[in-house]
């Protein structure tokens, strides 16, 4: 008699699995990519208020996060193939189908849909730099473009930093979804390991075990940056809060013999 649970395939499963993680990670960092450099342009089109292209991004970034990344995933795997085919032939070439392609589009569907909510985050972090200090970048003769690169930036990443781990951790788990354009990676691997054995339960817990490995991984790369980045306490400020603390009070004898 078969036995129902056999925690031994749970290790055999997961050097099978692993081989595929590169796959994961691939798709994983392009997206993310992708999905910075899309959400910071949003964040300073809806930040600047530029005419018609706010309104579209308004439009863009609420379509985006109200509809399912599977149906996203699929409307990318078939729907890029059919315009590129129409602009093909109505320029007069010979359409030729790409089947090696389907890990493209996962990465456009999964950066543009993480780039909808990076784009609320870049907003918000932008919001929170001291308008003072743009200011004063503009007193002093910086352009916006060199204030962007020079203070904004720097400072607004500080306040990002912990949302952009959470948007790749995010990213790393919704490759989990990338077989809807027929790409192998370490989920589909797992399906079709379960089909061969019929140990689904077996491949799903070594599945987890990697997920949850990876996030555990990254989240300490992202407090490590977090300490690199953060700003060190003003001198000044530190030398008066010791002097603050270092102060006798009136129910000490040196405070008794001061007054």
């Amino acid at each position: 008699m078969a036995r129902i649970f056999a925690p031994e395939e749970i290790l055999k499963d997961i050097p099978l699995m692993l081989a595929y993680l590169p796959v994961t990670l691939e798709i994983a960092l392009f997206a993310m990519v992708l999905a910075v450099v899309l959400g910071l342009l949003l964040a300073l089109i809806r930040i600047r208020k530029v005419p018609v292209l706010r309104q579209i991004a308004a439009v863009y970034i609420s379509a985006l996060r109200g509809t399912p990344i599977i149906v996203q995933l699929y409307i990318a795997y078939f729907g890029i193939p059919m315009i590129v085919k129409y602009f093909t032939i109505q320029s007069g070439g010979t359409y030729v189908a790409d089947t090696g392609s389907g890990i493209v589009y996962a990465i456009i569907a999964l950066g543009l849909n993480e780039s909808a909510y990076l784009a609320e985050t870049f907003r918000s972090a932008l919001l929170s730099v001291d308008q003072g200090q743009i200011e004063a970048a503009s007193s002093i003769g910086m352009t916006y473009p060199q204030a962007l690169r020079r203070i904004i930036l720097p400072e607004m990443i500080t306040v990002a930093l912990p949302n952009l781990g959470n948007s790749l951790i995010g990213l790393i788990k919704g490759t989990s979804l990338a077989f809807a354009c027929a790409v192998v990676e370490m989920t589909a691997e797992g399906k079709i390991i379960g089909g061969r054995s019929y140990r689904y339960f077996e491949v799903y817990i070594s599945l987890a075990i990697i997920y949850w490995a990876i996030t555990i991984l990254i989240e300490q790369i992202i407090r490590l940056i977090e300490k690199r980045l953060a700003i060190p306490e003003s001198p000044k400020i530190a030398a008066g809060a010791d002097a603050k603390t270092k102060q006798p009070s009136e129910s000490s004898p040196v405070g008794k013999v001061a007054l």
